[in-house]
């Protein structure tokens, strides 16, 4: 069994992500979450990676304070500090990321440039994929269908 690479989800769903400038309004970020059916938004400036804006941010850091989503901006209920991932990385190895983390979006950086973005939603899929062939591999197995 072969072990899947963040390179291949990407390939498989494509590469780059939505961003939006951390003085955006969190409306308008919302705005764009909605149009394109994503739970996050990279925040960038200058095409560097400064933050990620998700559904929690919006939820945690301005409802729950009773702010505006029309007044406040990104940067000021963005997440700074992204942990990012590269497409080498493996399936496991985001997985482990993520449940340590209580993460649900990695952005993917190579040379350090956004190439994409990986969601738990993309990993979970993978990982039952992988499964998949794992068991239509071992039943042919035990049919005695594969020849060496």
């Amino acid at each position: 069994m072969t072990t899947t690479t963040v390179r291949q989800i990407l390939e498989t769903k494509g590469a780059g992500a939505h961003a939006v400038s951390p003085a955006v309004s969190v409306f308008d970020a919302l705005a764009v979450m909605a149009k394109h059916d994503i739970g996050a938004v990279l925040v960038t400036e200058n095409d560097h990676l400064t933050g990620i804006f998700t559904e929690r941010d919006y939820a945690r850091k301005l409802v729950l304070k009773g702010l505006s989503s029309k007044e406040a901006t990104v940067g000021e209920l963005m997440t700074p500090n992204v942990c990012t991932i590269t497409p080498s990385h493996t399936v496991d190895e985001v997985m482990n990321i993520m449940t340590e983390n209580r993460f649900r979006h990695l952005p993917v950086v190579e040379r350090g440039k956004i190439v994409g973005i990986v969601t738990i939603g993309d990993v979970v899929k993978s990982i039952i994929v992988q499964q998949e062939e794992t068991i239509s591999h071992l039943s042919s197995y035990i049919a005695g269908d594969i020849t060496n």
